[in-house]
């Protein structure tokens, strides 16, 4: 097909492969079988509709079907002068001729399918990542029980801060990937409108049923407003900024991670299958792939970067900058991130804290001193009096040459000094405030809210399979009826 009936020429080779690409049998594959989906589900909408014969449907949706089944060997070579859909759609008109194949893009637009193919892929995309966002969510709150007990100084202006527990620190991380699983759910719920119906711009005057194309693609409904249906790409931008958030999270764990993996902490130690040597240096054991997790968080900033960018003042209604520009930078982004939450799942899984030196920094650190000023806060000194009080005590110990705290007495000496009991108590002692002493139950409330993020989750699956079978049943009951008719309704 390279004529429209107001154009009679295509684009030049260069320029068509500038635009569309040159299609491989992966691509091919990719790009149909989402559109094939659609185009099983609208075929039956509109045969329900009487606006598609039924021996025209089922012609269409045996050989739709069949294509599918041979991963659409038959266009592999068949040129495409105006890209893949059209080129699969000229394959079935020559294929069946022009009074059956014609008749498949009755009552939409390339506008609303290429839309409602975004909404199934990002639904698809979305659903696969917070799966393994919550599958390390389970692996990070594990590790936070198994090292609940494990004493390390936490830090703050990469200076040592307070003791806290190593497992205490893992479910940190958990609980900021519970919001970011809260806002890929929140983002899959605004996929609940299936685009198609919308036509071009602005709907159709032909009977059709979007509600019931809708349902059969797991959509809970059709398009509320056609130009919002076929312009705006918000939502697969919140997708990207959702995914965003958890790949910063991840780079900042993974910068912590490398830190504390090396030698001059010896706070972490990696198997071998986690680490990787140097070409030149043969005593080198590189943690290089936390590197990757810390890079792929750019790959997403970026990607909702351009996309922003090439949707930023463009007409509200269709446009090849928003719907196909912009979201192209969407799936690399999603796909970084979800390499991230990947790499992430085997090294916070794989790390091993090594407990002596982790007790031992924090012994050295002086990061009981808030501990001390409080515990003369509760003596009845103010706090910044004891404050200065320990921050003077912390002064001596080291012109002393001391990495500990000794003995202090409260100012005037009415009251005895202050005696501290062994690191895990005093860690345990912060139950207050979202302190490493209410580990537990931190734990416990991320794990409760972990069953229900997987609940939900698997709702949504359940909705997406059912969908699919009644398709796939309803397709297969159409073709067998339509089987020796001639042009009935």
């Amino acid at each position: 097909m390279t004529a429209t009936g107001r154009l009679t020429r295509t684009l030049g080779p260069r320029t068509r492969r500038l635009v569309y690409g040159e299609s491989g049998p992966a691509d091919i594959r990719e790009e149909l079988g989402a559109t094939t989906t659609v185009d099983l589900a609208h075929v039956v909408m509109l045969t329900e509709c009487g606006l598609l014969p039924r021996d025209a449907a089922a012609a269409l949706l045996r050989r739709i079907t069949d294509l599918r089944a041979d991963g659409f060997r038959a266009l592999y070579d068949l040129p495409a002068p105006r890209g893949l859909y059209l080129m699969y759609e000229g394959h079935l008109a020559a294929e069946l001729g022009a009074d059956v194949g014609g008749k498949l893009h009755t009552g939409r637009s390339r506008n609303d399918l290429k839309a409602t193919v975004t909404a199934l892929r990002l639904r698809a995309e979305l659903t696969d990542l917070l799966g393994e966002l919550l599958r390390l969510q389970a692996v990070l709150l594990a590790r936070a029980r198994a090292h609940r007990s494990v004493v390390m100084p936490v830090y703050t202006h990469f200076q040592p801060a307070m003791p806290v527990g190593y497992g205490y620190y893992l479910a940190g991380i958990a609980t900021a990937l519970d919001r970011d699983a809260d806002a890929l759910h929140h983002v899959l719920a605004q996929l609940d409108r299936c685009p198609l119906g919308a036509g071009a711009v602005a709907g159709t005057d032909l009977p059709i049923d979007p509600a019931r194309t809708a349902g059969l693609l797991g959509f809970r409904d059709g398009p509320l407003h056609a130009t919002d249906a076929v312009a705006a790409r918000d939502i697969p931008l919140r997708a990207v900024a959702a995914a965003a958030s958890a790949a910063l999270t991840l780079s900042r764990l993974a910068t912590d991670l490398q830190l504390w993996s090396t030698q001059e902490f010896g706070f972490l130690e990696f198997p071998e299958r986690l680490v990787g040597g140097s070409s030149a240096m043969p005593q080198k054991r590189n943690a290089f792939l936390l590197e990757h997790v810390k890079a792929k968080a750019a790959l997403a900033v970026g990607g909702w970067t351009a996309a922003a960018g090439a949707m930023k003042s463009t007409p509200f209604t269709n446009s090849i900058e928003v719907g196909t520009e912009a979201v192209s930078a969407v799936w690399p982004a999603l796909a970084a991130v979800r390499d991230s939450v990947l790499l992430s799942q085997s090294l916070a899984g794989g790390a091993r804290p090594v407990a002596d030196r982790m007790e031992r920094r924090a012994r050295e650190g002086f990061v009981t001193a808030t501990v001390v000023a409080n515990r003369l806060v509760a003596q009845g000194v103010p706090f910044r009096t004891a404050h200065h009080v320990v921050g003077e005590a912390v002064r001596e110990a080291v012109e002393a040459g001391a990495t500990e705290l000794g003995e202090i007495t409260p100012p005037g000496g009415t009251a005895a000094g202050i005696e501290l009991p062994p690191l895990p108590e005093v860690v345990d002692a912060h139950d207050r405030g979202g302190g490493p002493g209410e580990c537990d139950r931190i734990v416990r409330v991320l794990r409760e809210r972990l069953a229900g993020h997987c609940d939900r989750l698997a709702g949504r699956r359940a909705v997406t399979g059912r969908a699919r079978r009644r398709l796939e049943e309803t397709v297969r009951a159409l073709v067998a009826r339509g089987q020796g008719t001639e042009g009935a309704p």
